[in-house]
């Protein structure tokens, strides 16, 4: 099966907001990295763990997301990152 996006493949894809940036944007190897992370993380959680591990493990994830979010998005320094100072283990 074939996937059509309509925009071509000139080496770019988009941010949130439709921005176009190099596949070889540091941001988007960076998110990509997260989200595997992510990816396995849940895989961890899905095996079972302690009641408490798995309440850390989930708040990490819940992270991982929201900074996969902020380096998607085209002005990253314009948004809060506080999530990523303010939560302690």
């Amino acid at each position: 099966m074939k996937i059509y996006t309509l925009t071509g493949d000139q080496g770019t894809t988009s941010l949130v907001g439709n921005q176009r940036v190099q596949k070889c944007d540091l941001r988007i190897c960076s998110y990509g990295t997260i989200d595997e992370l992510n990816a396995l993380l849940g895989l961890v959680r899905a095996e079972g763990l302690s009641p408490r591990l798995d309440e850390i493990v989930n708040l990490l994830q819940n992270q991982l997301f929201d900074l996969g979010a902020e380096l998607a998005s085209p002005n990253p320094t314009e948004r809060s990152t506080d999530f990523l100072v303010e939560s302690t283990l």
